[in-house]
């Protein structure tokens, strides 16, 4: 009867280390992946174009924005610009009440006309003395004293000509003529209001010029080493989400802009190519620019790349087991990295997971 239920206590603790066996085997048998399971990459020769993205605005080009002012002091007599028109180079803008310096216009003429008056006087005196010379009627000192009052009287005209060339220009000032062709941004003065011209001139209107316009790029610090003048961008702003306009990189400013602790350099973009859209100041942008593109290099996804302590490295398949390589990298793109050293042409490497 003992040796029963000695039997059924030594076959329980049996069967008991026995499931444990083979709970155990079949948890060590989950962990281990299948290797023909893993995803994989081929390394292959590719052509690899890398860009820079960065965050701009848009801003008038050196020239298409201008503050059209006055040079003289007056009353603004007429206004012809309102904000949103479009307007030609020479086109009249405003005019300021000319009667004041009309009057002082009409006086240097007056002028004028009185100093060529003495001048023909001295002319015809000079011309008697020197007739009444030839008979020995008068001195040659007479004669040179003549002689004397004809050129101050040519020279008391050139001094007027310059008086009224000045007044007619002074005129000229009240007439506000636009200096280039664009749209009327902003206007600063209304009629009836009196400009005051002294250090600076007053302005009256902002004309813009929306056909030259161009990106401000911000490229952060770690990337602007690699642009350059004459790389090809393009951009989109948020009114045509749609639509990538083209442009070309055309400078680099020297000087960094730092806002938040962040390092940025402005490089300027001319637009090429607006797509037949209306761009406008201040926009902003998102700009993509485009770097050398490298030919016929070995390339992995950039999903099989990992790093550890700054150095980079792959798992390939040798003989269906993942193993380890460290690698030099070169450019990148947002799907591939150029491999300068440690992989060969055709060897497949893990883009998932690796429990060594």
């Amino acid at each position: 009867m003992k040796s029963e239920i000695l039997w059924i206590g030594i076959s329980g603790i049996a069967a008991f280390i026995l499931a444990i066996g083979i709970a155990g085997g079949l948890s060590c048998k989950s962990n281990q992946k299948n290797p023909s399971s893993r995803q994989t990459a081929i390394v292959a020769r590719q052509d690899i174009g890398s860009t820079v993205l960065a965050t701009g605005i848009i801003k008038p080009m050196v020239g298409a924005e201008v503050r059209v002012g006055s040079r003289i002091s007056g009353i603004l007599k007429n206004l012809y610009a309102n904000i949103g028109d479009d307007v030609k180079k020479g086109q009249l803008l405003a005019e300021l009440d000319p009667t004041e310096y009309r009057a002082k216009y009409n006086q240097v003429a007056a002028a004028l006309e009185n100093a060529r008056a003495n001048m023909d006087y001295a002319r015809l005196d000079l011309e008697r003395q020197q007739s009444l010379l030839e008979k020995n009627f008068v001195s040659q000192n007479q004669v040179d004293m003549a002689e004397k009052a004809w050129q101050i009287a040519a020279a008391q005209i050139n001094q007027a000509e310059a008086n009224l060339e000045y007044a007619r220009i002074q005129l000229d000032y009240t007439k506000i003529r636009a200096p280039i062709s664009g749209v009327v941004a902003s206007v600063a003065t209304q009629e009836g209001e009196t400009v005051a011209a002294s250090f600076s001139a007053p302005t009256f209107v902002n004309i813009i010029d929306l056909n030259r316009l161009e990106v401000w790029a911000y490229v952060d610090e770690t990337d602007i080493g690699r642009i350059q003048q004459g790389q090809r961008a393009t951009f989109t702003v948020d009114t045509y989400a749609d639509t990538d306009f083209e442009g070309k990189v055309t400078a680099i400013y020297p000087k960094a802009e730092i806002q938040d602790n962040v390092v940025n350099y402005v490089t300027t973009i001319v637009i090429t190519d607006n797509e037949g859209k209306i761009l406008r100041p201040e926009m902003t942008t998102t700009v993509s620019i485009f770097l050398e593109t490298r030919q016929n290099v070995l390339a992995v996804s950039n999903g099989a790349i990992r790093r550890e302590k700054g150095r980079k490295f792959v798992y390939i398949l040798q003989q269906n087991q993942p193993v380890q390589r460290w690698i030099k990298t070169g450019w990148r793109n947002g799907s591939f990295t150029e491999i300068i050293d440690g992989l060969n042409e055709g060897e497949r490497v893990i883009l998932d997971d690796v429990i060594l």
